[in-house]
């Protein structure tokens, strides 16, 4: 009597999430497979003009793990992995596609996710209805809550979220209203999946390192305030006594950024050279041995401080915490959490917060309980203890007087109790938004 195959499908968008996959899979996070496919997805604005992380430098090293590697692009083309969904309707004929372009026959297939709350996770999802799935997160936004409502027949599908252990002893939120349980990707694993793509080291002291996000193409900032953001971390290590930066750039940031750095370094007696080779922060971090790493709010920043002990310091967390929107954004989680543990560059900006890990665990409750309320309700009980906490006063700017007050949360407007008053009021607040539209 034969027996049904496992087929195992990892997807990924970014070398970061397969060298992430690569470790788990090294460390036993996932149990034997007759096949292991990765899945590409190329979720750039113009993939065409944009090199999928199965061309990038070192992925050669990673594709032994799998048994294939195929490309979702290539799947759906010509249209778009970031705007396309199957209609429902669709769904029985493209399910019955999919097994068969795939050679997936009856296989019993399992899933591994970045986001399966949007495309191309969730179209993914939809097209392979019987899989179970593992989320794997690759950064910071692990830490916050599910962004959006998931229908419940992906959702419930979701059993575990491999994350890896940026700040120890703090739990992820992500995905834990239909049970998921947070499991860690060992970080020995990580690291030396990372020394794999990693070259000879520099045999001198380490220069200052600087981490571009192209935080403007998410417009988070104008591009003017991300050039000045970029010159802050060049003057802020220059003053801390550091001659030689290297700064590495987002790979579709514009080059006159850099031109301008290396400019300002030369007038202030420093030198700064771009690595524009498409590697990882991490992979410099074996090859360059920093003595210190400047970022906004990447990931980098934690795996460098986490992960090889390196000095870090942050740069313009605090203007982003004030006008990121709307507050449910999913970068607020990350920007918490690297103003509250990572010193600042500059003495203008607020001191990380001297903040043990049950505080921190219920500053992060907190601001995901004002960004997703709904979603996780059980949340209010950590959020009202922090705000009513000793370091409620040092942590207040991670919230808005506005959404406090909404949720009757300690630091909001206290409202009146009487219902006739409190009906007006709403009513105040409904008008004023109609007249902002």
């Amino acid at each position: 009597m034969s027996t049904r195959r496992t087929t195992q499908i990892f997807c990924a968008s970014t070398l970061y999430g397969a060298v992430t996959i690569a470790a788990a899979l090294d460390s036993g996070c996932f149990g034997t497979a007759d096949r292991r496919i990765l899945l590409v997805t190329n979720n750039a604005a113009v993939p065409e003009t944009t090199p999928p992380l199965d061309e990038a430098e070192g992925f050669d090293r990673l594709r032994g793990r799998f048994d294939s590697v195929l490309s979702w692009n290539e799947t759906i083309s010509p249209l778009h992995p970031g705007g396309w969904t199957p209609r429902p309707s669709d769904l029985p004929l493209l399910q019955r596609h999919l097994r068969k372009l795939w050679d997936l026959g009856d296989d019993r297939v399992e899933l591994a996710l970045e986001s399966p709350q949007v495309t191309p996770a969730l179209a993914i999802a939809q097209l392979l209805p019987d899989a179970p799935i593992t989320v794997y997160a690759d950064g910071l936004m692990s830490y916050g809550p599910t962004r959006n409502k998931i229908d419940p027949l992906i959702g419930g599908r979701v059993g575990r979220l491999l994350h890896l252990d940026l700040v120890p002893g703090l739990a992820p939120l992500l995905l834990a209203e239909f049970g998921a349980v947070a499991e860690t990707v060992p970080t020995e694993a990580f690291t030396k999946v990372v020394e794999e793509l990693t070259g000879p080291a520099a045999a001198e002291d380490g220069p200052a390192l600087l981490l571009g996000q192209y935080l403007a193409a998410l417009n988070l900032l104008t591009a003017a305030e991300e050039e000045e953001l970029h010159l802050r971390m060049v003057r802020g290590a220059i003053a801390l006594g550091h001659r030689r930066l290297v700064f590495k750039p987002h790979p579709t940031a514009p080059d006159a950024w850099s031109r301008t750095l290396v400019r300002e370094a030369a007038d202030l007696g420093a030198e700064l050279t771009v690595e524009d080779r498409p590697v990882l922060a991490e992979v410099l971090y074996g090859e360059l041995r920093p003595a210190l790493v400047v970022g906004c709010f990447s990931t980098a920043l934690l795996t460098a401080r986490t992960f090889y002990g390196l000095p870090v310091a942050r740069v313009g967390t605090g203007t982003l915490l004030e006008r990121l929107t709307p507050f449910q954004n999913s970068n607020r989680i990350p920007l918490t959490v690297v103003d509250a543990v990572v010193p600042p560059l500059e003495d203008g900006e607020s001191a990380a917060a001297e903040i043990g890990t049950d505080q921190l665990n219920d500053l992060v409750a907190a601001v995901g309980f004002a960004m997703q309320p709904k979603i996780r309700p059980e949340l209010r009980e950590p959020a009202v203890r922090h705000l009513s906490g000793p370091l409620a006063e040092r942590t207040r700017h991670h919230f808005t007087r506005r959404r406090l007050t909404v949720l009757n949360l300690p630091g909001g407007i206290p409202l009146p109790r009487h219902p006739q008053v409190r009906r007006l009021a709403r009513r105040a607040l409904r008008l004023r938004r109609a007249l902002k539209r």
